[in-house]
């Protein structure tokens, strides 16, 4: 059977290795996949049984229902203070990340990744036959405008921006923010700012970056916040003939998010989520304590990672050594052009936690 072509450039994501790995363990110490170690909120659940039990089944508008979209520029305006012009539901931000790259970038446009970065976006520039350029922040994993000015061109179409960072952590503050959005708009390049990691912001609060250029396209969504990334519920937020073609493209892509899971958010997006803030702070805390002064990593301020370097060896072998610990984690080279550090997930419960931390000292 022939295969599209462009199907050599995709591998499968490292993460879901690690994932399936773990599948087929007895009783691993699983610290590999980025999900919350807990469930949606009770008002989630109760709104979307209600939704359920209302017969909402059907196909919403495109878009997403007007009243949550209603919500979703409310919440912008009110923590993010960011007014866009228009406002879409995705089938969650993966979804949303992948209609902004065929609505924004043609073949051979210069897409600036920060390296290291979250898996998806350097595989969409090879379905899109873009060109991806990263941007080296090793050591500190620091996204600056410095950094950004040495690569940045005139054929740069998108600057990627994932703030909180999956993998490393790296919270942007707003004079970075306000920086890097003035050298883009310079250039002419759009700021994708992916924002799914808002909640979980440790030692500042979460500034967009949709509230520094008027020209970013700013995603969030609910998976993270709520404990429901099956859910995929997300959203597109900025200039209108941006989201207007991301509009036009699902219709002919996802048709809609799914209808009754739209509805439940809608039923529960005042819930108070700082409990869970605060766990997710301690956790970080617990894992950091735990391997300070055994290996060499920067404390995360947000999401919900650690991205240790790999102490005498790649990040590959080490997370091979893991695996005799029954210890699941994932190498940096899925996140990176190097492979000298791995990724910790501490969205896990104190158990597991405990365990890892235990076979992490061993593994020195």
């Amino acid at each position: 059977m022939r295969i599209a072509d462009r199907m050599r450039e995709i591998d499968s994501s490292g993460i879901r290795k690690a994932f399936d790995l773990a599948q087929q363990m007895d009783d691993p110490i699983n610290l590999s996949i980025g999900q919350p170690d807990y469930g949606p909120p009770r008002e989630v659940i109760r709104s979307t049984v209600r939704a359920l039990n209302g017969g909402h089944n059907r196909y919403t508008l495109t878009q997403g229902l007007e009243e949550l979209r209603d919500e979703v520029r409310r919440y912008l305006r009110e923590r993010k203070r960011f007014e866009p012009e228009e406002v879409m539901i995705t089938s969650g931000v993966a979804g949303g990340i992948m209609l902004a790259f065929l609505v924004l970038v043609n073949p051979g446009d210069q897409v600036v990744i920060p390296d290291p970065y979250f898996v998806i976006y350097k595989h969409l520039c090879a379905l899109v036959g873009a060109a991806p350029v990263f941007l080296d922040t090793y050591p500190d994993f620091g996204i600056t405008a410095e950094r950004l000015e040495h690569i940045i061109r005139k054929n740069t179409k998108l600057v990627i921006i994932n703030n909180p960072c999956n993998p490393t952590g790296t919270l942007i503050d707003g004079a970075q923010l306000k920086s890097i959005a003035a050298l883009a708009a310079k250039e002419g390049a759009v700021v994708l700012s992916d924002e799914v990691y808002d909640l979980f912001a440790y030692d500042a609060p979460h500034e967009s970056m949709g509230r520094y250029s008027q020209s970013a396209l700013v995603l969030g969504g609910y998976s993270k916040t709520f404990g429901m990334p099956g859910w995929r519920i997300g959203y597109a937020a900025g200039p209108r003939p941006i989201i207007r073609e991301m509009i036009k493209l699902q219709q002919y892509s996802f048709i809609c998010a799914p209808s009754v899971l739209q509805h439940g958010v809608l039923g529960a997006l005042g819930v108070d989520m700082s409990t869970r803030l605060s766990e997710y702070r301690r956790k970080r805390d617990m894992v950091c304590d735990g391997l300070k002064g055994i290996y060499r990593f920067v404390r995360p301020r947000g999401a919900f990672y650690l991205f240790p370097e790999a102490p005498g060896c790649s990040g590959s072998a080490f997370t091979r050594r893991a695996i005799e610990k029954k210890l699941i984690l994932v190498p940096g080279s899925v996140f990176s052009e190097r492979d000298t550090h791995f990724r910790i997930s501490f969205a896990a419960a104190d158990r597991t936690l405990e365990r890892g931390i235990e076979a992490l000292r061993s593994l020195v």
